[in-house]
């Protein structure tokens, strides 16, 4: 659907004022679509993602400060959404050799099991953008990165 039906918008000032407006609200909606899939499990899309940056370096260790570097949503507490998923036994703190004010976290085996049935469910929202060409997918995450620039 058109985002001037979605949001009941008729006129923009220009393309660029609708492309930004486009891309938030398309932003959203996947956020929501994630935070739907995501309920049944009892984990955020937060707690998601730092689960997928540790099966990324599973089995290695890792600090909360690469976990943090990493996160898609840099305003999450890292620490904070570790300690929940701990509790949940999805991550084991541990304090690191190297540097004791420091501390390691690595992915646990019920929390690499929860993710690979995520896997399935991540993969049914991805469908989603197969309406569109590779090569079309390709141009947009292209023109994504270049906005960032």
């Amino acid at each position: 659907m058109a985002i001037e039906d979605e949001i009941k918008q008729v006129k923009f000032r220009n393309e660029y004022h609708k492309l930004l407006i486009n891309i938030v609200y398309t932003g959203h909606w996947l956020n929501e679509m994630t935070m739907e899939m995501l309920r049944p499990f009892d984990i955020t899309t937060q707690q998601y993602n730092v689960l997928r940056i540790l099966r990324g370096q599973y089995p290695k260790p890792v600090t909360i400060k690469l976990v943090r570097e990493r996160m898609i949503d840099k305003m999450s507490d890292a620490s904070r959404l570790i300690e929940r998923l701990r509790l949940k036994g999805y991550v084991q703190r541990e304090i690191c050799h190297d540097n004791r004010r420091s501390v390691d976290v690595v992915i646990t085996k019920t929390g690499l099991e929860l993710l690979t049935r995520l896997d399935d469910k991540i993969a049914g929202l991805e469908e989603q953008l197969h309406t569109l060409p590779v090569d079309k997918v390709t141009e947009i995450n292209t023109f994504l990165d270049r906005i960032r620039e």
